[in-house]
């Protein structure tokens, strides 16, 4: 194919990169801020020092414009509450005595004052910091950030693009603020917040910005009329006023459906969509409205949240077919290129036949940039670049690696029965509580303990040699036996072995499966400080050999309590994966649960009566569009029920699941059939636990009493007023004590405390439903 050059020169561009820095110089700098060893210019020192890096890579690379604004200390959602002076009244002494002191305290909470709800970004594995608005919310303007940022750009000679959360979104992502009434529409606010927008505007104009990014991602999900005429009655005001820069208003993540035409009426200049896979129907539904004449179309064509190389010639053609729907077409990634790691030319340990197959934020820049010459100038000046481009294309659909007959053979094996348990919950249900004779409210944790420094230097000690695999284990075993008997001596009545072998739940699974891929330095941002190295699922899956039983049984060996065992489940094994992307997803799936099944299996076999596998991506992956649901639930429901159908009626099924809107998945929920599920409850004030009463859920449930993603501690009769609310909805033999989540990132002092605390509040209301 040779494509004719564009009429007009196509730019290049991306419209937000990683954060952190090749070493996660970001997450250290903060991490000592919060420690008192790094003081605050030292750290904005740092941040300033990882923009300019960012923006030189872009520039050097041939990106026309680079984002500004995207870079974020914590979470650019909280970037957009204090932008718009929406701090919450619990936090704003603090945020006036010291701005990023009080900006932290709104993102993990001060022993003294609760942080903000978290919870998922979309459809990813990202996590924001949720507005809390009510009808008395005053919005101010603060744009020294993006002021600052875009400055900062134009004085190292770039164009600067501020990327700032639309106003639509940041509403549609808010909540009702502690104390408001449930029911109350945050969209209600945005005549009172348009103004503030425009004023943001208008000082970024004066820095110099030409254009600024608004992003509205939540408009492509199902809107309402009235959602849609409030997007439609926001970007005309904007649109309308003459102090600004240029507009263009940013979706991704999937197709506009019904607010495309809204958003291509409106009087802005630009639109940027999503042309990946998942967005496709943008294209048929931008020529339905008769395109952007006189505008500007930034088109997503490089998928920005996956490592796959692009094809580059099927993306040509689609920059091809745009070329008559806008006034100029520029390229870019389908999304922030945030959601994957920085540069996979670090990546040492993976064959360099494989790695010709992988893209991230560095390769997919590169692959924008060289979109954009082709279009601008024909294949032709490009052609070198195509043809590297389909080998590596060919490489991959070739390899042996992605296509193994045997776990084949046995996916397509599989029958109704396998992902059903032999008796009914109430069966199950006696049958467990006469073997593990807990008492009413059981108390247990999710699963890790602390991560220690001593335990990550023994990892990378053992990675690097300087100490043997006996010496390493040694320091496991020790490990266990500690984590042991706190549990013990505290009192928790179902215990967990601490998973100090593991370096994370999805890649140390990862690591002993075959088909998938690890990397050294893929870093993605999942939360504030915390950072993950998402695996490459890259060919058929299956297990080896067993992969917790070991650790499993030796922890149960040292008490007579019941050790749960713990595994990471089949949909999050996808989620937290770059997972391949040339078989559908439920084929993916089934050939992970019937690895996660034999080790179900030898679990239950050698002795453990409590099996957790952990499904906390379930509801993230939800698909955005209503209409793609129940394809996709029929899949992932199936997929954990192939992992757990095996086991006898007497041991008992956990999952787990955290920081998402659960509301949205109470069914299928219930379709996992597990015996008992622990859920994130301690933010969002017991929410699930009256979503779950009012499914009618008839299994055993633990909604969270302790928030482990803040160091504060809660005390032991604010668990118990937390499960007190949860007794409300849940009744008293069918409900658990436990934390929302693992407890990996927390120190150790605060985690003694706060399971005390715990023991101590079930304690107290057990008494209490015992009328002693």
């Amino acid at each position: 194919m040779t494509t004719k050059p564009a009429a007009a020169a196509a730019r290049a561009t991306v419209y937000g990169y990683p954060r952190q820095g090749q070493s996660r110089e970001l997450k250290k700098a903060i991490e000592g801020y919060w420690k008192g060893r790094v003081t605050a210019d030292a750290l904005r020192e740092t941040a300033a020092g990882l923009r300019r890096s960012n923006w030189c890579q872009l520039a050097a690379a041939g990106v026309d414009e680079v984002p500004t604004g995207d870079f974020s200390y914590y979470d650019h959602v909280l970037d957009t509450t204090v932008m718009v002076g929406a701090i919450p009244e619990r936090h704003r002494a603090a945020a006036e005595a010291d701005a990023l002191g009080g900006y932290f305290a709104m993102a993990r909470g001060t022993q003294d004052v609760a942080p903000l709800e978290m919870t998922k970004w979309f459809d990813t594995n990202y996590h924001y910091l949720v507005p809390e608005l009510g009808p008395d919310t005053v919005f101010t303007a603060d744009s020294a950030k993006q002021v600052a940022e875009v400055e900062e750009a134009h004085a190292l000679g770039l164009t600067g693009r501020p990327v700032l959360v639309g106003p639509v979104t940041y509403l549609l992502l808010s909540k009702p603020a502690p104390g408001v009434p449930a029911d109350f529409d945050p969209l209600t606010l945005l005549d009172r917040l348009l103004p503030v927008h425009a004023e943001v505007l208008a000082d970024l104009r004066a820095a110099g910005a030409g254009w600024v990014q608004l992003d509205e991602p939540a408009l492509v999900q199902d809107r309402t009329p009235a959602e849609l005429n409030a997007a439609a009655r926001a970007y005309r005001d904007l649109g309308a006023l003459t102090d600004r820069p240029k507009l263009l208003v940013a979706s991704y993540f999937d197709r506009l459906g019904q607010a495309l035409p809204v958003l291509a009426k409106a009087p802005v200049e630009g639109l940027a969509l999503d042309f990946t896979e998942r967005a496709a129907a943008n294209l048929d539904a931008l020529a339905a409205v008769g395109g952007l004449p006189g505008k500007r179309l930034v088109a997503g064509v490089v998928n920005g949240r996956n490592v796959w190389v692009n094809d580059l010639s099927a993306s040509l053609t689609i920059l091809g077919t745009l070329l008559g729907l806008a006034d100029r077409v520029d390229v870019a990634a389908s999304c922030s290129l945030l959601h994957v790691p920085l540069d996979s030319a670090a990546e040492r340990d993976i064959d360099p036949q494989i790695l010709r197959w992988l893209a991230f934020a560095r390769q997919k820049t590169a692959e924008v940039v060289t979109l954009a010459k082709g279009l601008t100038r024909g294949t032709d000046a490009i052609a070198a670049r195509l043809a590297a481009n389909r080998a590596d294309l060919a490489s991959r659909a070739s390899s042996p690696i992605t296509r193994d007959p045997a776990v084949r053979s046995r996916t397509e094996g599989v029958t109704d029965t396998d992902t059903r348990r032999a008796q009914p919950y109430a069966e199950r249900a006696t049958a467990q509580r006469a073997h593990l004779g807990l008492p009413l409210l059981p108390t247990t944790t999710i699963g890790s303990f602390p991560q220690t420094a001593d335990l990550r230097t023994a990892r990378a000690d053992l990675r690097a040699g300087r100490i043997g695999t006996d010496a390493y284990e040694e320091r496991i075993r020790t490990e266990i036996q500690e984590v042991l008997a706190f549990q013990e001596k505290a009192g928790l009545d179902v215990l967990v072995h601490g998973e100090p072998e593991r370096n994370d739940m999805v890649q140390y699974f990862a690591e002993q499966l075959t088909g998938y891929l690890a990397t050294q330095h893929g870093w993605v941002q999942s939360y504030g400080t915390r950072y993950v190295r998402p695996p490459v699922l890259a060919g058929d899956i299956s297990r080896p050999e067993p992969m917790t039983v070991r650790w499993t049984t030796y922890a149960q060996s040292l008490t007579s309590r019941p050790v749960k065992g713990m595994l990471t489940g089949p949909v999050t094994m996808l989620a937290w994966s770059f997972v391949r992307d040339d078989q559908p997803l439920g084929d993916t799936a089934r050939q992970v649960a019937l690895a996660l099944r034999d080790e179900v299996n030898d679990l239950e076999a050698a002795g453990t009566s409590v099996i957790q596998v952990d499904e906390p991506a379930l509801r993230e992956t939800l698909p955005l569009r209503a209409a793609d649901r129940p394809a996709y639930l029929a899949w992932a429901t199936e997929a954990f029920r192939l992992t757990t159908a095996g086991v006898r009626p007497d041991t008992q099924i956990h999952t787990h699941m955290c920081y998402a809107e659960f509301g949205d998945i109470v069914q299928a929920i219930d379709d996992l059939d597990a015996d008992v599920i622990s859920l994130e409850a301690a933010r969002s004030h017991m929410q699930v636990a009256r979503e779950l009463a009012a499914h009618g859920y008839p299994r055993e449930a633990g909604p969270g009493v302790y928030d482990i993603h803040s160091p504060r501690v809660p005390s032991a009769e604010e668990a118990a007023e937390l499960l007190r609310t949860g007794l409300k909805a849940i009744p008293a033999e069918r409900l658990w004590v436990n934390p929302d989540c693992g407890l990996k990132t927390r120190a150790w002092p605060e985690t003694r405390t706060s399971l005390e605390n715990l023991v101590t509040a079930a304690r107290t209301v057990r008494a209490e439903l015992n009328g002693s």
